[in-house]
């Protein structure tokens, strides 16, 4: 398949007075064109700074990419220049950002928000920059859009203007489309209602997804592929059926018996103990070492190497060295 993105080795630095803090610690990832490619990981796990670093949003000072690349169909965007990157964000690249409402100006009309980049991007006329705007008010659900267009973000439920964010980030019809938490606000139902929007458009446009989630049902849903993270690392990567039939890292695992399940009445959720590393000194080992029930000395000393486990499958994880899996075997034959 035609790989859209490739993430190598990148590295995201945040320099404060207390230190630096090391947000993302050598990231790898790629999305094929076409695809849906969630990353899933708690708060403050790197998942908005690596969506922002790809968008080049990241405020310098304090915050830079201290190293890595970031290929958009061949082009490095982190070698680009910022007028370069403008011309890139919002017609190639699109993103929607966690908060609708603080993502629409309160002061301008949807319909003048919604026509802004075309007639930036595009230079199209005003007639037919509202034609367009119109279809894709259509497109993502509103009803009655030549009134709507007339009104402000505050005369929008939350979940309409979750839609208008959708339609003013696919509206230069852009190749791939980044979602930060775009269900988070909002309740369960408007939630399904988004999602299978996503669907629709991708059915219907071809984009290609970044979706960005701490929450596994979204995931379920709509995912082609998962990149689980933590600690500023992507400790496992997988096709949906990987992750949630076989997952090998122990905070995968940790992160589905979290999960609530409908098919599973009467079992109780198990929180993950623990709380995540310090980033301004992240372990030299696997970072969920201090958590992790299964650990072993060499954890917390050195970082594990990638383990191939199927074309689609990879973990970074000490158990699948073979000397442990050996010891596992054993403890658990003098258990039985």
């Amino acid at each position: 398949m035609e790989k859209i993105l490739e993430v190598n080795n990148l590295h995201v630095t945040f320099t404060t007075y207390g230190g630096t803090v090391k947000a993302v610690r050598g990231v790898d990832f790629h999305l094929n064109k076409g695809e849906t490619l969630a990353i899933v990981g708690e708060s403050g796990c790197g998942k908005s700074v690596t969506s922002n670093a790809i968008m080049r949003l990241i405020p310098d000072p304090p915050g830079k990419i201290s190293a890595g690349t970031i290929k958009f169909k061949g082009s490095d965007l982190t070698k680009a220049s910022e007028k370069r990157m403008r011309s890139i964000r919002g017609v190639d690249i699109s993103m929607i950002f966690q908060d609708p409402m603080t993502a629409l100006n309160p002061t301008l009309t949807i319909g003048t928000q919604l026509m802004e980049g075309l007639r930036q991007h595009h230079k199209v006329t005003g007639e037919a920059a509202r034609k367009k705007a119109l279809e894709m008010m259509d497109l993502v659900g509103i009803p009655n859009p030549k009134e709507r267009m007339k009104q402000y973000p505050h005369q929008f439920s939350g979940g309409m203007r979750q839609r208008i964010v959708i339609a003013i980030a696919l509206i230069c019809e852009p190749e791939l489309l980044i979602a930060d938490e775009p269900t988070t606000a909002l309740d369960v139902t408007i939630q399904a209602q988004i999602l299978e929007l996503f669907e629709r458009i991708q059915r219907a446009t071809g984009v290609s997804i970044i979706l960005i989630t701490h929450d596994l049902g979204v995931v379920a849903k709509i995912a082609d592929r998962i990149a689980v993270m933590y600690a500023g690392k992507i400790i496992e990567t997988g096709t949906k059926r990987d992750i949630f039939y076989n997952p090998e890292h122990p905070y995968t695992q940790g992160l589905l018996k979290s999960v609530p399940r409908l098919d599973l009445q009467g079992e109780k959720l198990t929180p993950i103990d623990g709380t995540p590393p310090d980033l301004f000194s992240p372990p030299k080992g696997c970072p969920f070492t201090a958590r992790c029930p299964f650990a072993m000395e060499v954890c917390d000393k050195v970082y594990p190497a990638n383990s191939i486990l199927s074309e689609s499958h990879k973990v970074n994880c000490w158990l699948q060295d073979s000397r442990a899996k050996k010891l596992l075997a054993e403890t658990a034959g003098s258990k039985a």
